[in-house]
């Protein structure tokens, strides 16, 4: 079965999903770019003269709110793309890679960096297919529509999920009118299609099950091990061999995840902020996975200051970009840190924690500000 649609009928037809007209349509939308993306590429003969791109099969911009199946629909598309030259990655990953090779590119050349930089991406895919993305600064603003058109004038096609419409981008952002051609960019090259049916399919496969489980211990690792595979569909039989990965930190380092899978995130309370790690390290988590799961969170107190402080910071990142947090911990956030130096300054965390297990929080969309 190598088509979008067929795929997605046949989860339907699996009881996996359900009818949603919104899936359904961008269903089709998708099946019809990813045949566009397999057939083999027709230049003429005075384009390839001239040396020209074959024009790009038209992308597809998808948005909607959190839990709509934008990610699941991309994830079905991109398995369906036959052709080797494809890349899936999460949009701010790939700002940060796109930084990085401008400022390569300026130190060997000098010059417009933008354009060698659009060339090598080009080089290495045909189709990009980007997770959740939004914009939070004016770097990425200031350098979008001069590289998205170069990438399309080069015939790459472009698949990306938001949780916000295209002319909400980088809304109330400094010198947002710099950034508004990207947007046309976006409504002229791109098929726009919104996904905001009735059912938030990733709170409701949380199922009003708590997200704070105290004690730590085997309840509470089950308990988080069967929130993990409803937010996965990965088979509970198969726990062991859940995919690890690396994710890139700001400064070149990167950062080990020990099990992530479809934007989940698992952690250890020690991995996390037993070691020394810093704010860079937990924006990397914040912005790449929706949901994060950690386990071990003991007590807090000065004995443990470091961990705490990392705690806070870990916290607050996960908090602003509006992750869903899951944990296993030795206390109620209330009783997590009670009395000693930092007790004080740990009482906006208790408030945060506690304010991220609300239905109003975990009904908000990835990275919205």
């Amino acid at each position: 079965m190598s088509g979008v649609l067929q795929r997605y009928e046949a989860l339907l037809a699996a009881g996996e999903l359900r009818a949603d007209a919104d899936q359904r349509q961008a269903a089709v939308l998708l099946d019809r770019l990813v045949c566009a993306v397999n057939a083999p590429a027709r230049v003429g003969f005075v384009s390839r003269l001239l040396g020209r791109e074959a024009p790009a099969p038209r992308g597809l911009y998808l948005w909607g709110g959190v839990g709509r199946g934008k990610s699941m629909l991309m994830d079905l598309a991109f398995a369906a793309v036959t052709i080797p030259a494809k890349r899936r990655v999460h949009f701010h990953e790939f700002m940060l890679e796109v930084h990085e090779r401008l400022r390569i590119e300026r130190l060997r050349e000098g010059g417009d960096p933008i354009p060698p930089v659009a060339a090598a991406i080009a080089a290495e895919a045909r189709l990009l297919a980007f997770d959740e993305m939004v914009i939070n600064n004016s770097a990425d603003a200031m350098i979008l529509s001069r590289l998205f058109a170069q990438l399309l004038e080069r015939g790459v096609t472009v698949i990306t999920t938001s949780n916000r419409p295209p002319r909400d981008l980088y809304k109330h952002g400094l010198n947002r009118e710099l950034f508004l051609p990207f947007i046309d960019l976006i409504e002229r090259e791109l098929d726009v299609a919104a996904l905001n049916g009735p059912t938030d399919y990733r709170l409701e496969r949380l199922g009003g099950f708590p997200t704070w489980y105290v004690p730590n211990g085997v309840e509470a690792t089950v308990a988080l091990s069967r929130a993990f595979f409803r937010l996965t569909d990965y088979p509970p039989e198969d726990a062991a061999h859940v995919p690890s990965e690396d994710i890139p930190v700001q400064g070149g380092r990167t950062l080990r995840v020990p099990k992530a899978l479809k934007g989940v995130a698992v952690f250890s309370f020690k991995r996390l902020c037993g070691e020394a790690r810093g704010a860079p390290d937990y924006l990397a988590v914040a912005r790449r996975y929706h949901s994060v799961i950690i386990v071990g969170i003991p007590k807090l107190g000065p004995e443990n200051r470091n961990e705490a402080a990392r705690f806070v910071t870990l916290v607050d990142a996960l908090y602003e970009n509006k992750v869903k947090l899951l944990a296993a911990a030795d206390a109620a956030p209330p009783d997590l840190y009670t009395k000693g130096d930092g007790a004080f300054e740990f009482e906006r965390t208790v408030s945060r924690l506690m304010e991220m297990q609300s239905a109003d929080y975990l009904a908000q969309g990835h990275g919205e500000a």
